[in-house]
């Protein structure tokens, strides 16, 4: 029995069929989020649901070279220095420059985007990467309500 089998049925017998209509439940929501935010951003929505195209797409919209999609894959620098300034970046693209903002994309980054592509008050500003943009100093209210 291999051990991805063992994880299947410890968590199944756990939990039961509730498990999958969870995580079936996020997968939806996350896919309506990205989907949402990559219209807004003027870019095709059916780009959030294609495994690579989603990344150049997104990385578009910040405007880093599709290039940059396999430093993601650098063991330490992609993880923990990489994905948390392309979330910034995203941040700054739409508007949200305040520390609150960088915190709560950092920290609960699905539900962020889902608020950054929901939201009728938030517009797409245009790319950010390797332009100087200057801090709000905590003059705005961060997004989530």
């Amino acid at each position: 029995m291999s051990i991805l089998s063992q994880i299947y049925t410890n968590l199944y017998g756990k939990f039961g069929d509730s498990m999958f209509y969870i995580l079936g439940f996020m997968v939806l929501l996350s896919v309506v989020a990205q989907w949402r935010l990559y219209e807004k951003a003027g870019q095709p929505g059916i780009a959030a649901i294609v495994p690579v195209w989603n990344v150049i797409v997104f990385l578009r919209i910040i405007g880093r070279p599709a290039s940059h999609m396999f430093l993601f894959l650098i063991p330490v620098y992609g993880q923990f220095y990489l994905i948390p300034k392309v979330w910034i970046e995203l941040c700054q693209s739409f508007g949200k420059r305040t520390m609150m903002d960088y915190v709560l994309v950092i920290l609960l980054n699905g539900l962020y985007i889902f608020n950054l592509g929901m939201s009728y008050d938030t517009a797409y500003l245009g790319p950010v990467y390797g332009k100087h943009i200057p801090t709000d100093n905590g003059h705005t209210s961060p997004s989530m309500a």
